[in-house]
């Protein structure tokens, strides 16, 4: 069994971690930008749907190599994209990264759960963070249970997916 996890949006990740938390893996979301054609010159961070396709694929295949693994045997969980009208740009790019991902994981055939944010954090991180701490507890506490991804996990300033992979496991969804 393999517990997939996917902390959405353009500055997230994937990660995943076997039944017995023995073996896990993580990379970050894959992304291009572009020019945004509205009325004042910008551009857009879109999820490279092509990429991720392939590393989705590479994960299954390096899953394959470190535990009794089969395609039936995933488990997906998604994170709820941010829904705000407060923060109507930030809207935006979280609904287009799940558009993307969702068109993504179609052809695996993957069923998948969606998760709140607020569940796997109360779970997984110290009671009482908020705001700007729950990426600074997401740090240590990713570095702790994950120590050989620590340098990524610094480098991408969380461990959302492989937190939600492991809230997942652990509560055996």
């Amino acid at each position: 069994m393999i517990y997939l996890a996917i902390d959405n949006g353009i500055s997230g990740s994937v990660g995943w971690v076997n039944e017995s938390g023995s073996s896990s893996g993580v990379f970050s979301m894959p992304t291009f930008s572009e020019q945004d054609y509205v009325q004042k010159k910008q551009n857009v961070t879109r999820i490279d749907t092509e990429v991720l396709s392939q590393k989705l694929k590479d994960l299954v295949v390096e899953a394959l190599t470190v535990s009794d693994f089969n395609k039936s045997s995933v488990r997906l969980f998604l994170e709820r994209p941010l829904v705000n009208p407060m923060r109507y740009r930030a809207t935006l790019s979280a609904i287009r990264a799940w558009e993307a991902t969702l068109i993504v994981l179609r052809p695996f055939k993957w069923s998948y759960v969606v998760v709140d944010s607020r569940k796997w954090q109360k779970a997984m991180l110290p009671t009482g963070c908020k705001g700007p701490e729950l990426k600074v507890a997401s740090v240590q506490v990713g570095c702790r249970l994950f120590p050989d991804h620590a340098d990524w996990i610094k480098d991408q300033c969380d461990a959302d997916s492989l937190l939600i992979a492991e809230f997942a496991r652990r509560n055996k969804l």
